[in-house]
């Protein structure tokens, strides 16, 4: 129990500590800021302090931090957001008496009516009414003889020491908890950006890196050495660095993988599988994962025929920490991790037979129970999957938001969809979503970016009760590296210095020339060179594949898409590939994904249905308005949006879409696909054709897609077909066969679009384009013309 002062002896503390002078009228009538006061209550308490370390307010001395850091403790302050304080700000009545009125805890409560018998009570804002008419019920309050209360007032250091007299008269001390500053660090979507560079423009990359997300490691560990560092999946693929180490190098037993190497430098403590982490097969993430010094997690991917976890599904690590009496304790942290069921369908060839996938919302309700018996007393989820909506259904690929409503998770790190939370909008039918405080359903939640580009924070604060530790309370938070330096971790940088530097001489290979730009600035709005490569070499693989089979006589259409089209915001996400000599890094930057060739037989009918699946792209213009309108629908992912060549046909955007961007049926009326055409031709709807692709999309549920009567899944990537083609043309003489268009669209209709500001520089010659100016976010605003 600590001990209760007087108000004599709460004066001489005052005076004692300087915040009170000798009572001269300057003296009294000097204001007290918001850190002053905290700090005269606690000292007036009596209460020991603790070290400050998990004082999440960034606007903190730390000389005040043991202070703010037992305030919060005792649930005497929030703080003006997650991470500021505002200690130098004057201290207003209203927060005085807020801070008093919650030191009393009392179980009594007060209408806001007893607000009404104040001339001013209207000037309490809203969220404060309710603890202001605590403090009037409890005594505190009581107003000035002119029937006012002045709740925006400052307080002078006289009237703090009324305030805290008052408080001190009806306060009965409770000995404080012991409670300890849990700090979760987490990234994820790596995708083998460990270094600082962009591999496709081969040259140096501030906007990403592992290498300088390492420096917001150190930093966060600094604020809090109790502290744990996870990573959330899709870690080992996605860069020429990626495929260098699967394909060129041959990552040999006893070798770590670069992604591998760089978090043991950085001490991970745990990861789980991401959907990218099966792309090169089983066996090569167990060469992968049995290098790393901590634990590869996941709780839903199960043995084809054993039904037995494939992996660990959880690991429970005891934590030693400090608490906020200083002393050591040990926290057993429970983590566990989940995939997309549909890794299934995008590396069927991989896991057919092999592997079976749990919905991942079950596996996490079965796999929590289990955890806290055998003594977590915190758990944190690892989720490689998008936020998702508020509806649960069995095997569904976006989930993490239903995660944060499952009974006993603390904590939780998503991923998968690129995205940044808290920080991006969220679907607003989501209810109990806090972007300031980080949390959904009051679980603290983090996505931190791609690429590195942001590490997730979750602090959590953890009260003893006898021998457990329970959670109190978290927040979640992400900070980005700093884009406008080269500062990077050595240590990571050592880690990976051989393969980094055989990728750029890999990449560097010649292997033709074009005789023209490169780009895919328009790659959603004509007919584009960028795809055109793509489909072509596509289709002179698939061909030679069909020799010799029931299949040779079919013809053959090839489907493309714009991977890189300002994707997810980020206005540099642009293929742009010069005139002259053509490198191996130019292929990657055309086509990204280490995806291999693939075939689907489909009719006439299932061709139509893929591309009103695919011109799902576009929003509905109307054509009765004057207005400015969109055209590129962004909930849209452009790897989505298939261009199928072999055929011709137009898209009328006046119409509405046929599917949503999950191939959900939504207008089943609805023909945004006219003059569709097959040498010249009406398309039958009845004739057989093959379509070239990839093996993300052949084993995917695309409408059309669904409906094939044959698959075949090549071992040869698309990027090495590529290769294969240009090496065999030599020289490239880049042009699109305009075998798509828009439909008309009447004269006057306001049409635009966003893209890359540097597009302004191929513009000469296009007729159907214009730059109007800056757009949102970094993108340029372009007008298109009606046809």
């Amino acid at each position: 129990m600590w001990k209760k002062l007087s108000a004599s002896a709460l004066t001489l503390s005052l005076l004692a500590s300087g915040a009170m002078a000798m009572p001269t009228e300057a003296a009294k009538n000097e204001q007290i800021t918001r850190g002053e006061f905290v700090k005269e209550v606690i000292d007036a308490l009596g209460v020991p302090l603790g070290t400050g370390q998990s004082v999440k307010f960034k606007d903190v001395p730390e000389s005040l931090k043991p202070y703010i850091e037992k305030a919060v403790e005792l649930k005497l302050i929030k703080g003006k957001t997650a991470t500021e304080f505002a200690p130098n700000e004057k201290l207003t009545r209203t927060h005085a008496f807020i801070i008093a009125a919650r030191g009393l805890d009392s179980d009594k409560t007060f209408s806001e009516d007893v607000l009404n018998q104040f001339k001013d009570s209207n000037n309490i804002a809203k969220g404060n009414r309710a603890e202001m008419a605590q403090a009037i019920g409890l005594g505190l309050l009581k107003g000035f003889e002119d029937g006012t209360i002045r709740p925006k007032d400052a307080v002078t250091k006289a009237q703090a020491e009324k305030i805290l007299e008052r408080f001190l008269a009806e306060y009965s001390p409770v000995a404080t908890n012991t409670t300890v500053a849990l700090r979760i660090l987490a990234t994820t979507d790596i995708h083998t950006n460990i270094m600082n560079y962009d591999y496709y423009k081969d040259t140096v990359s501030n906007s990403l890196g592992l290498a300088k997300t390492a420096l917001l490691i150190d930093e966060a560990r600094k604020e809090n050495p109790n502290t744990l560092l996870v990573d959330n999946g899709d870690a080992i693929q996605g860069t020429p660095l990626g495929s260098y180490v699967q394909a060129v190098q041959t990552l040999k037993d006893g070798e770590a993988h670069p992604s591998v190497a760089a978090m043991n430098v950085l001490g991970y403590d745990a990861a789980t599988l991401g959907n990218h982490e099966f792309n090169y097969g089983l066996d090569f993430f167990d060469e992968v994962a049995d290098d790393a010094t901590f634990p590869y997690l996941n709780a839903n991917v199960r043995d084809a025929a054993t039904k037995a976890l494939k992996y660990t599904p959880y690991v429970l690590i005891e934590k030693e920490v400090v608490d906020s009496q200083g002393n050591k304790s040990t926290i057993n942290v429970g983590v566990t991790g989940i995939v997309p069921p549909q890794i299934l369908k995008w590396d069927k060839s991989h896991l057919e037979g092999k592997v079976v996938v749990d919905d991942a919302v079950q596996a996490v309700k079965a796999i929590v129970p289990q955890m806290k018996k055998e003594g977590a007393d915190v758990i944190v989820v690892l989720s490689h999957s998008g936020i998702g909506d508020a509806t649960h259904e069995a095997g569904e690929e976006d989930i993490s938001y239903l995660l944060s409503k499952i009974e006993d998770v603390d904590a939780i790190v998503t991923g998968h969809a690129h995205g940044v939370f808290p920080g991006d909008k969220v679907d607003p039918s989501l209810t109990n979503v806090d972007e300031a405080q980080g949390t959904m359903n009051g679980v603290p939640l983090v996505m931190p970016g791609k690429y590195g580009s942001h590490l997730g924070v979750i602090d959590l604060q953890l009260e003893q009760d006898g021998e457990e530790w329970n959670v109190a309370t978290g927040t979640g938070a992400v900070r980005a590296i700093n884009k406008d330096n080269a500062d990077v971790k050595k240590e990571v940088v050592d880690s990976v210095k051989a393969a980094h530097e055989g990728t750029i001489d890999y990449v560097r290979q010649a292997v033709g020339t074009t005789t023209a730009t490169i780009h895919s600035y328009f790659s959603q709005v004509q007919d584009d060179p960028s795809i055109q490569i793509v489909t072509n070499a596509q289709t002179i693989y698939v061909k030679n594949k069909m020799k010799g089979t029931a299949y040779e006589n079919l013809p053959v259409l090839s489907a493309g898409a714009p991977f890189k089209a300002g994707t997810r915001s980020d206005a540099d996400y642009y293929t742009y590939i010069p005139a002259g000599e053509l490198a191996i890094k130019n292929v990657a930057d055309l086509y990204l994904y280490d995806n291999t060739l693939s075939m689907l037989k489909v009719t006439g009918a299932d061709v139509k249905e893929w591309l009103e699946m695919s011109a799902g792209q576009f929003n509905q213009i109307d054509v009765t308005s004057k207005e400015e309108q969109q055209l590129i629908n962004t909930e849209y992912r452009s790897y989505n949006y298939d261009v199928i060549d072999g055929v011709t046909y137009e898209i009328d955007v006046t119409q509405p879409a046929k599917y949503d961007p999950n191939g959900k049926l939504i207008n089943e009326g609805a023909s945004r696909i006219v003059n569709l055409q097959f040498d010249g031709k009406p398309i039958d709807v009845a004739q057989e054709f093959i379509v070239a692709t990839n093996n993300y999309r052949a084993n995917g549920t695309f409408p059309g897609v669904r409906n094939a009567t044959a698959t075949e899944i090549y071992p040869d990537e698309n990027r090495q077909a590529i290769i294969e083609y240009i090496l065999e043309e030599k020289t490239i003489d880049p042009s699109a066969d305009g075998n798509w268009k828009f439909a008309p669209i009447p004269a006057g209709v306001n049409v635009v679009f966003e893209s890359s500001k540097k597009a302004v520089n191929v513009l000469d010659g296009n007729t159907t384009i214009e730059y109007i100016g800056e757009g949102t976010d970094g993108f340029g605003k372009y007008s298109l013309k009606a046809n």
